[in-house]
């Protein structure tokens, strides 16, 4: 009994342990990533995403799949300056079996502090960025004059998606 409740014990431990390394892996990955961007290094950047990866800006317009984006980025990164991030809070989430994890991270900015979420998966015993997605953080106390702000871009944009349905 004493063996069964040691092995249990150490399977647990293992497992504790396996998932603070893929976190430490992921941390490292999601760095990078962002420091790719304020490097202006194009191949590292997208190599940190899977080839189906996705991008959600902070337009309502900009929802970036793989291809498109690497289209819309490189001049930026072309130029020897894309933009930059840095993570001042980060949360990871894994699920270690299924091979994907999850995370938020507040970030430091250009356009003051963002909020970053999305998905890893690890392909080839490697975690890719699988989906990103960055908004702009508003403080609660100012989200109304934001929405007067974008009323009537969101206007036309919604009467377009609309019509875009029927």
């Amino acid at each position: 009994m004493k063996h069964i409740i040691l092995n249990i014990f150490l399977a647990i431990s293992l497992l504790g342990f396996s998932q603070e390394d893929e976190k430490m892996q992921i941390d490292k990955v999601l760095t990078d990533w962002h420091k790719a961007a304020s490097n202006a290094d194009f191949e590292n950047y997208f190599g940190l995403m899977t080839k189906d990866g996705v991008f959600l800006g902070t337009d309502a317009t900009e929802n970036w799949q793989n291809k498109e984006f690497r289209a819309f980025s490189k001049p930026y990164f072309d130029k020897g300056k894309a933009w930059s991030f840095t993570a001042v809070e980060r949360n990871i989430y894994v699920n270690v079996e299924a091979g994907f994890a999850w995370f938020d991270e507040l970030l430091d900015t250009q356009m003051e502090l963002c909020r970053g979420s999305g998905v890893l998966k690890k392909e080839n015993e490697e975690w890719k960025i699988a989906h990103y997605v960055l908004s702009i953080a508003i403080p609660n106390e100012n989200v109304k004059d934001i929405v007067i702000a974008k009323k009537k871009n969101d206007s036309i944009l919604k009467s377009r998606l609309k019509n875009k349905k029927m």
